[in-house]
């Protein structure tokens, strides 16, 4: 099982676009794939499952979700101690897998671990009892039933996208080519070497995902042209500006499904298989 982190601090850059249509790309491929959302924008979520995911004031997200497991996370370790009937309920919980929160996407081969807009409310508790490698557990007793996974994760370094990269084999760096991107992208990096130090030591940086890259222009050639010159690995595969993207978001049908031959579909699929001949 391989897993892919999908991580930028900055907003706005097409995490989730790129998470979701790489993921459709290897379902589509053949290969059992889960998408797991840990943004509580829940983009990605949206994207795949449309109305099912979406959320208001007068909605509640879909359950259950990565915000009932890290809850269930919680839930054991406050259950310590409990005597009586509570003791089955505090195994019941241990027994629950990752595999619980899992819904099946409407196409084959994908499933989709949703995000919740209340996650960020369990940051705290889940810090203080030191839960960060619980994910990571959590995703291990999955191996032998998918080939990849993706995580989308929040635009910020917060417990959560620790959380993922600790759990990850590699991340993928979204970039948009601006000069506040190329700012924010060394200490991007800096917090991604300081995991691979602290916590992960088997975290590949698997390269920078160039997007609304416009190759007539010249100040995104430039800006391309120093993260080389910088050593940084930026992938071959970039991913052009397109309003067939917006379309695949309203239609809730990732670019492999809904325009197989376009131009946009076709940099994914280039993407795709860039990043798996690494």
């Amino acid at each position: 099982m391989r897993t892919r982190v999908i991580f930028n601090q900055k907003g706005g850059v097409g995490k989730s676009s790129i998470a979701v249509n790489l993921a459709a790309i290897s379902a589509h491929q053949g290969l059992k794939t889960l998408l797991i959302d840990l943004d509580p924008q829940a983009n990605s979520s949206q994207y795949l499952l449309g109305d099912d995911a979406t959320y208001s004031h007068d909605k509640p997200a879909l359950e259950p979700n990565i915000e009932n497991f890290f809850a269930d996370v919680l839930g054991q370790q406050q259950s310590k101690g409990l005597l009586g009937n509570a003791i089955g309920s505090i195994l019941k919980t241990r027994a629950k897998g990752l595999e619980s929160y899992v819904h099946q996407s409407p196409f084959k081969h994908l499933e989709v671990i949703p995000a919740s807009p209340n996650l960020g409310a369990l940051a705290h508790g889940l810090e203080a009892k030191h839960k960060i490698y619980k994910l990571r557990d959590a995703l291990q007793t999955l191996a032998g039933q998918y080939d990849r996974v993706f995580i989308d994760t929040p635009p910020a370094f917060n417990f959560f996208t620790l959380s993922a990269l600790i759990a990850a084999d590699r991340v993928l760096i979204p970039f948009d080519c601006d000069v506040f991107s190329k700012r924010a992208l060394h200490t991007l990096i800096e917090n991604i070497i300081e995991t691979q130090d602290d916590h992960n030591a088997g975290l590949e940086i698997e390269g920078i995902v160039v997007n609304q890259f416009q190759a007539q222009a010249k100040l995104p050639r430039e800006v391309v042209q120093q993260l080389k010159d910088e050593g940084l690995p930026v992938l071959n595969s970039m991913l052009p500006p397109s309003i067939m993207m917006k379309e695949s978001h309203q239609k809730n049908q990732p670019l492999i499904h809904l325009a197989t031959d376009h131009k946009l579909t076709q940099a994914y699929q280039s993407l795709f298989n860039e990043i798996e001949q690494n």
